[in-house]
């Protein structure tokens, strides 16, 4: 699966989450560029985006993702470790 790939599953993820269908993601977007994505709904994203891939993040991890690229390319790094 490619970052694209990835990328685009979040944008799955997110548009469900908050029931949202124009809710449009980037490598370069920032939580605070997305209405409504607050910090309940940041860590509903992490868990089904844990659970969608099959991966885990530690909590330093969660906490240090800045963009939405840093959580595909983080995806992807665990994605090709199984």
């Amino acid at each position: 699966m490619t970052e694209a790939d990835i990328l685009q599953t979040f944008i799955r993820i997110l548009r469900d989450l908050l029931t949202d269908e124009s809710v449009a993601l980037t490598m370069d977007t920032r939580r605070p560029d997305v209405p409504n994505w607050d910090s309940f709904g940041y860590v509903n994203f992490i868990v089904a985006v844990e659970m969608e891939h099959g991966v885990r993040f530690g909590v330093a991890e969660v906490e240090s993702f800045d963009t939405v690229g840093s959580i595909v390319r983080r995806t992807a790094q665990l994605r090709g470790a199984r």
